[in-house]
This record gives structure tokens, C-alpha cells and sequence, in this order.
């Protein structure tokens, strides 16, 4: 309010100083008015504000709840897609038993070689072995760089 007042009196004090005709002065009735306009226009602009904060609450609350379930599906998606290589690995190690060349040629065909270094991960290691001795060189250079990646970031 004192701010007001004074700001209203400043204004009055410079449109008369500027020694120009003086104009009629504002009547004490009509400061009033504009105090209380004022005045409310401040109390509005506090509830708005108070709104704002509530949204802006609600907001993080929802992107928080949205991080989680987010964390939740990244997690659940790789826990399918280690399952679908166990799966994939066990198939493997059949095909192994059986055609051996067979099985590393449909492996040095894939073109990720991160998909074929976890099912080779999965699979176990006496015909993980034989399966890499006919795998392409270059493609099996590639897996045992990812292999040797995925047990760094499993053993933290």
C-alpha cells in the first residue's frame, strides 16, 4: 500500500513539476479508487500466482510419476529382450550340435553384431567356443569386443 501511495504521489509530483499548466489534480476520491484498483489487480496477480505454483506442483509430480514408469518399461523391456537371447542362444546351441558352420554362418549374417554377442553370451561357453571358430573374423572381432563390454558393465 505504501508503494502505491508513494508511486501515485511521484506521479502527481513530476506532472507538476515539469512547469507546465497545471492540469486539474486528481481528487483525493479518485486516488482511492485507484489505490483499491490496485490493490486488487495486486490480489489478483497473488492468486494467480498461487495457481501457477499449484500447477507448476502438479507438473513435477506427474513428470516424477512419468520418470518412474518410464525406468519401470526401460527395465521390463530389457528383462524381455535377455530372455528372447536366452531363448535365441538355446536355439543356437541346438543348431551347433547339428551344423556348427550352419549356425555361425546365420550368425556372421546378422547385422548387429550386438545381437549375436548376447546370444553368444547366453549360450553356454564349450559351444560358444565351437560356434566361434567358424564365425566370419571380422564379425567375431566385433562380438568379443561387445562380449568383453557386457561382462565389464555386469561385473558394476
Amino acid at each position: 500500500m505504501k508503494f502505491l501511495t508513494g508511486t501515485v504521489s511521484f506521479l502527481l509530483l513530476i506532472s507538476t513539476s515539469k512547469g507546465e499548466p497545471e492540469t486539474k489534480s486528481p481528487t483525493r476520491l479518485e486516488l482511492e479508487r485507484e489505490i483499491k484498483r490496485l490493490e486488487k489487480l495486486r490480489e489478483e496477480i497473488k492468486n494467480l500466482i498461487l495457481k501457477n505454483q499449484q500447477v507448476l506442483k502438479k507438473i513435477e509430480q506427474e513428470k516424477k510419476k512419468l520418470a518412474e514408469e518410464r525406468k519401470k518399461l526401460i527395465e521390463e523391456t530389457e528383462k524381455i529382450q535377455k530372455e528372447r537371447y536366452k531363448k535365441l542362444a538355446k536355439v543356437f546351441e541346438k543348431a551347433v550340435d547339428e551344423d556348427p558352420e550352419l549356425a555361425a554362418e546365420r550368425i556372421s549374417k546378422l547385422k548387429d553384431p550386438v545381437k549375436a554377442a548376447y546370444i553368444i553370451y547366453n549360450m553356454k561357453e564349450s559351444k560358444a567356443g565351437i560356434l566361434m571358430d567358424y564365425i566370419d573374423p571380422k564379425m567375431a572381432d566385433k562380438i568379443v569386443r561387445i562380449i568383453s563390454q557386457i561382462k565389464n558393465h555386469e561385473k558394476k
